[in-house]
């Protein structure tokens, strides 16, 4: 009896063995199939290389540190500040390489666990149409993403923005800016996703396209006009500039210029940073030029009337509207593409859909069309380098005080502890402005015809 009773033991824990074993198997044939599927397979290839590429950039652009201060700094900058500037490289770097790592890895484990149609299922559970389902489920997929984000962002400023000494911003600010920010661009890329899921739904690609251009267009440009007066007022406040010496020698620079604005204002950038900038927004009545309340605590009159020549240089030159004019254009040839593979079975397939959501096939080509999106980025970083160097040249052939545009190029670096040495490849995939030994080497060549 105990004999029989031990082989039956022996026989169950083997059956249990080999069921364990089939599960085992199973599982491992199941993920093989999804790790094997060629279509998710290039999709994460496109992921993975913009990854190494970006990472191999910044590696490289570490690797470019030099101990040795620029002669053209060597007045601005004390080896301590230097030092200072490059460790805030150093942070900043490895933290970023930190923080892409571990998203690729979330987006990748998302990709193959069915993490998309899983937040389908959610997203028709709710038994709304195409569109309010569609908006569901970018709903939940932009949640997650800014869920994600959320950390990275407060360690960014709260630990190293505040180590560095930049960081003002109240844990209260940040959280409302948060929300500002969540609510602003739901409602932004809310519209801008239902047009074209709508018209995708509900017109033949070939023509839907067209109409999906046409509209987010002129959503674009209406959101240009209405950006200055409504949406940048909920996080700073945007105060005319008080009469004065600036504003007299801004003005008067301006009527020569026959540049007409609707203000020039001064922002409180003081609560959150101590950085300094200034910038030109809005066409024209609500065209404004605004100054950081920093910048202008730390530069003289004269370098601040070149910033504020450099950057009416840039409307002046049209590069507000070239810039808009490329945007569109690269746009159109994203929904044209768009239209050529949104209802192809193997674009979702790629993504383990089980089924063919228009909505989903919106979001799954963002990922296809990344690798082009990469190079249109780098091409639009080239042209506004070189925007850059044009206005640089505008400022300082219309205003004529060169070394004071170079003194406020040297005092924003300092400032902001930029890096003189960045890697030509980073220089190249991602500034949006030149390196500043650059600019000021052009100025000098500018200066001296």
């Amino acid at each position: 009896m105990l004999g029989t009773k031990v082989a039956e033991s022996t026989n169950f824990v083997l059956e249990l063995y080999h069921f364990k074993v089939k599960i085992v198997i199973m599982l491992q044939i199941h993920i093989m199939e999804k790790l094997m599927n060629t279509l998710t397979c290039l999709v994460l290839s496109f992921v993975i290389a913009i990854y190494l590429i970006e990472t191999i950039s910044d590696l490289l652009n570490l690797k470019n540190i030099s101990n040795d201060i620029p002669q053209e700094f060597e007045d601005f900058f004390d080896k301590k500040k230097y030092a200072k500037a490059q460790n805030y490289l150093k942070d900043n770097t490895k933290f970023s390489i930190l923080s892409s790592t571990i998203t690729l890895v979330m987006q990748i484990a998302f990709i193959l666990a069915g993490g998309f149609n899983y937040v389908n299922s959610i997203a028709i559970s709710f038994g709304f149409g195409t569109v309010f389902t569609g908006l569901i489920f970018a709903g939940i997929l932009y949640l997650i993403c800014q869920i994600v984000d959320l950390p990275f962002s407060a360690y960014s400023i709260f630990v190293i923005e505040e180590k560095f000494g930049f960081n003002k911003m109240s844990v209260k600010t940040f959280i409302s800016d948060f929300f500002k920010s969540i609510i602003i661009n739901a409602i932004i890329l809310g519209v801008t996703f239902s047009v074209i899921v709508w018209l995708f739904s509900n017109i033949a690609p070939h023509y839907a396209w067209l109409y999906a251009f046409a509209a987010i267009t002129v959503f674009e440009l209406f959101t240009t006009f209405i950006y200055p007066i409504v949406v940048m007022p909920l996080f700073n406040k945007y105060t005319p500039l008080e009469d004065g010496e600036l504003k007299k020698s801004v003005e008067e620079y301006a009527k020569k210029e026959n540049f007409k604005m609707k203000g020039l204002f001064k922002v409180d950038n003081s609560k959150r940073s101590t950085k300094s900038n200034a910038f030109f927004t809005g066409f024209g009545k609500s065209r404004r030029i605004a100054l950081f309340d920093t910048l202008i605590q730390k530069h003289t009159v004269e370098e601040l009337t070149s910033v504020l020549a450099h950057e009416m240089g840039h409307f002046k030159l049209g590069h507000i509207i070239r810039q808009m004019i490329f945007s569109f254009i690269s746009m159109g040839g994203m929904l044209f593409i768009l239209s050529l593979f949104i209802n192809k079975s193997w674009l979702y397939k790629a993504f383990l859909m089980d089924t063919q959501p228009i909505y989903a096939g919106v979001i799954f080509f963002a990922f296809l069309y990344a690798p082009m999106s990469f190079v249109l980025s780098t091409i639009s970083s080239c042209l506004s380098r070189k925007y850059e160097y044009d206005a640089d040249a505008y400022a300082v052939t219309t205003y004529k005080h060169p070394q004071d545009m170079i003194n406020a190029l040297k005092k924003l670096s300092v400032d902001n502890l930029s890096n003189l040495h960045p890697h030509k490849l980073k220089v190249f995939l991602e500034y949006s402005h030149p390196a500043v030994l650059d600019r000021i080497n052009a100025i000098k060549n500018i200066s001296e015809k």
